[in-house]
């Protein structure tokens, strides 16, 4: 007997976004996702990805709800797989000129002009939308729901947490390998001790410098 208290994880349409893209008459389609803006240090990546309409990669979730190891093993069937991809950076000193939302942004724009297939639309993560020069359309919580946007957001986190474990080896003293720049508690001691580095947002440290004063 079917047990009726027990909740069963809804279905995820998968292409629900992209088939409604062409169904208004779009061929070509971009996920567009970021990795990286809660971190303290190092830059925010994203990428962007055209898959082949229809295809679903098995094992694609949101990069979060990804192990390590996953997350690496579908970066390279995704690239392989994938028509065209593009990953690019914001840094950290456009970070701190410009504040971390613009430069979301702005390396998903840098991500979507670095495609070698120029896309007819695309699928971006979130609430709010970078400078394209095509039909756009924001999508909360579409790594979670879109194929395209899912692929995107395992290349921007494995691109950057590879970033973060080469910084790790020109800034050891900071254990980057460990925390990928986010702000644990390790890292937070660790700027206490050594301070800033080059790589760190200084936008995002004011109040840990000025409870170190």
């Amino acid at each position: 007997m079917k047990n009726i208290n027990k909740k069963e994880k809804p279905v995820i349409d998968w292409l629900k976004y992209e088939n409604e893209c062409i169904e208004n008459g779009y061929k070509v389609i971009c996920g567009v996702d970021e990795a990286g803006r809660g971190p303290l240090a190092g830059p925010v990546c994203a990428a962007a990805v055209i898959l082949e309409n229809g295809d679903i990669i098995e094992g694609v979730n949101d990069s979060k709800k990804l192990s390590e190891k996953k997350r690496e093993e579908l970066f390279d069937v995704i690239i392989n797989r994938c028509k065209s991809y593009g990953i690019a950076y914001a840094s950290e000193q456009e970070i701190d000129e410009i504040n971390i939302l613009k430069a979301s942004l702005l390396a998903m724009k840098r991500a979507v002009e670095k495609l070698d297939i120029k896309p007819d639309v695309a699928l971006i993560d979130g609430n709010r939308l970078p400078d394209l020069n095509i039909p756009s359309k924001a999508i909360i919580k579409g790594d979670a729901n879109s194929i395209s946007i899912a692929c995107a957001s395992i290349l921007a986190k494995v691109s950057r947490d590879r970033l973060m474990r080469k910084i790790d080896k020109k800034y050891p003293e900071y254990k980057f390998e460990k925390h990928k720049g986010y702000g644990t508690k390790l890292h937070v001691e660790l700027i206490k001790e050594h301070g800033i580095s080059p790589i760190h947002r200084k936008s995002f440290l004011r109040k840990i410098l000025n409870s170190n004063e």
